[in-house]
């Protein structure tokens, strides 16, 4: 019985160590290789977090294509923001350069701590079969509680050794000295944490602060 429990606890250990390795090879800082193109999924979200991810979009090269867009399914506005910028953008008769996505919505404004667990998980179910059947480059997001799935889905497949991808976090211009629910629980999951005031990088050193970008 001894032996038994002795076994177990070892195996367990080595499968905590594999998992920790693996996980630091996820996390640690990239060195980017050029390439032509980027698949970007790009999480919008209501208020103000949509214009702000759609000023970012602008200033990317074409390179950054195709785009893909994932937004919470009950968000129409976000989804009329996006086919207008997009349909500015897109020169006529090119071919589609942007799809949209939607996923149920992670969290609603004010809603309680315990039941947004549930709803979060609700939102995962959605987020890892979408985030793998598109195998994006990069995640780009700015806030919304729906980037909290895809960035953890887009982790786990890396985490899983399906393919490494790249999670670049913008904290919405709002966030003076503070940072957003999403910001904390992203901080440490993803590769680039830019930040839009000094305020908030002196308090977090590991952030990248490049001034005002949207």
């Amino acid at each position: 019985m001894v032996s038994l429990l002795i076994l177990a606890a070892a195996a367990a250990t080595v499968v905590i160590l594999l998992l920790v390795v693996r996980l630091w090879a996820v996390i640690r800082p990239l060195h980017v290789v050029s390439r032509e193109s980027l698949t970007p999924l790009i999480v919008a979200g209501s208020g103000g977090h949509t214009t702000e991810i759609l000023r970012l979009v602008g200033s990317l090269s074409g390179a950054y294509s195709p785009r893909h867009y994932v937004i919470a399914d009950s968000d129409e506005m976000s989804a009329k923001k996006i086919e207008s910028f997009e349909h500015a953008r897109t020169k006529r008769d090119s071919p589609p350069e942007h799809c949209l996505h939607r996923i149920p919505r992670s969290r609603e404004v004010r809603q309680s701590w315990l039941s947004s667990v549930f709803t979060t998980l609700h939102s995962m179910w959605f987020s890892f079969p979408l985030v793998y059947h598109l195998k994006p480059d990069l995640v780009l997001c700015n806030g919304p509680g729906t980037c909290v799935p895809i960035c953890v889905s887009a982790l786990l497949l890396g985490i899983l050794g399906i393919k490494k991808v790249i999670i670049v976090y913008v904290e919405s211009i709002c966030r003076v000295e503070t940072l957003s629910l999403s910001g904390k629980i992203l901080f440490h999951l993803s590769d680039y944490f830019i930040v839009q005031w000094p305020a908030l990088k002196e308090k977090y050193p590991k952030s990248v602060y490049l001034g005002r970008i949207v």
